[in-house]
């Protein structure tokens, strides 16, 4: 249903996209093995910023979008999410809380357009919240409350920054990835300086080995680079509400990766606050379509 209006290779190109961003929580928890989490960010945003500037066009937006963007997503969103999967939260828990973000951009939105919240966004919520409530209590060794709150405030991180790309306009998003990586390093680079301490960067960077700057490089890459461009021009071509809902797909692609590669155990537990919030995720993209 979600992709009737999608030709099989456009199709197939938004499942390559959600599939590289649902495994990439079990990459991130690779990369996290020998690099501070802080750190770690500094290192991916580095990479989408050096050498994409050379070859990529500043998008013709404000200085000040770019640096909201940057902050947002990276020391926000990346920074948090980094932080809470060294030893917080499972990498398909951490895909599964972070989707929350879509209720974060819908309250925004709203607040800016003063829009009245409507019954099926309400439902919708408290699907996925009484997901969200079900991890924190029976997390133990999958997830800590911590954990959850630092997963919850990078999706608000997230959801902020899907605000401010919002009023940037129509853009190539690769080009807006890449330079607002520009605000994205500093902030993450101070951070881990502060937080994590020269010593520990520079034992991180020493004990890396080739799988860990994989990880580095794919995030770059494969994330952001393939990612956003391809997400980018698939948007370019078709509505909005034909091509967001395979996102619904994001903490499949995560629970099922974490299984298989890294022994992440799936409880009737952790099965059911997944069916609550990928249904909540569901009846909010869904609802209007199907009415």
């Amino acid at each position: 249903m979600t992709h009737a209006a999608l030709p099989l290779r456009h199709f197939l190109l938004a499942l390559a996209v959600v599939a590289v961003w649902g495994t990439n929580f079990v990459v991130i928890r690779v990369g996290l093995d020998h690099l501070p989490p802080l750190l770690f960010a500094t290192l991916r945003f580095t990479l989408v910023l050096l050498p994409m500037a050379f070859f990529v066009k500043r998008p013709a937006v404000s200085w000040l979008n770019l640096a909201a963007y940057g902050l947002l997503i990276g020391a926000g969103q990346f920074g948090l999410l980094f932080v809470a999967m060294k030893g917080h939260i499972s990498p398909g828990l951490a895909s599964l809380v972070v989707q929350t973000q879509v209720f974060f951009t819908i309250g925004m939105a709203m607040k800016i357009s003063g829009e009245k919240v409507q019954p099926f966004q309400i439902v919708a919520l408290l699907l996925a919240a009484s997901g969200i409530v079900l991890i924190a209590a029976h997390g133990g060794g999958s997830a800590t409350p911590f954990g959850v709150a630092l997963v919850l405030l990078a999706a608000a991180s997230w959801s902020g920054g899907n605000i401010v790309a919002r009023q940037a306009g129509t853009v190539n998003m690769l080009g807006y990835v890449v330079w607002a990586s520009l605000f994205s390093i500093p902030p993450l680079f101070l951070m881990s300086l502060w937080l994590e301490g020269w010593p520990a960067m520079v034992a991180g960077v020493r004990g890396a080995d080739a799988l860990t700057w994989a990880a580095v490089l794919w995030q770059a890459v494969g994330n952001t680079m393939f990612g956003y461009s391809a997400w980018g021009w698939l948007l370019a071509r078709h509505p909005a509400a034909t091509v967001a809902p395979l996102a619904l797909m994001i903490p499949v692609f995560g629970m099922g990766a974490s299984a298989l590669l890294l022994g992440e155990g799936l409880p009737a537990w952790k099965l059911g606050a997944a069916a609550l919030v990928l249904t909540g995720l569901a009846v909010n993209m869904l609802w209007p379509k199907v009415r």
